[in-house]
């Protein structure tokens, strides 16, 4: 769902991860540039939507030989992402990203990190790993109040 969560995969012994999501508000990605409540958002149709199944992606799904669109079992949604920029400027982030969480482990290639180690910390360690006691005046590519 979000950059670190990439780093976050290889380092529990993930070899590969799925970004669709993490690509669908680029400028590059197919979909409508909306505004909405004064915000810039892309709209996003997976794959598996019922939208994209009767546009032709039914095979993926094996229900090609449905024609009926009201017995299609939908595995997707439409809906809209948060604008993020251009593919470069989010490629950017997750590669600095990837690069920063080898970095705390200590791992000096994506196998050292495939056997990083977890450790578990408290709920005021996670707050304290964030901003707190601040008013976020300018969003960063990287992070959310959210996340």
């Amino acid at each position: 769902r979000y950059t670190g969560d990439i780093v976050k995969a290889i380092a529990a012994g993930a070899d590969s991860i799925m970004a669709g999501s993490l690509f669908a508000g680029v400028d590059e990605a197919p979909g409508e540039a909306i505004i909405f409540d004064g915000r810039k958002f892309k709209s996003y149709r997976g794959m598996g939507s019922v939208e994209a199944m009767n546009q032709g992606s039914k095979d993926r799904y094996f229900q090609d030989a449905e024609d009926d669109i009201r017995k299609l079992v939908p595995e997707g949604i439409v809906g809209r992402v948060p604008f993020k920029g251009s593919l470069n400027e989010v490629i950017t982030q997750m590669v600095g990203g990837l690069r920063a969480g080898m970095g705390y482990t200590g791992s000096h290639t994506i196998h050292d990190l495939q056997h990083a180690k977890f450790i578990k910390i408290t709920s005021a360690g996670v707050t304290e790993s964030h901003p707190h006691d601040i008013t976020i005046t300018r969003e960063a590519p990287n992070y959310s109040r959210n996340s």
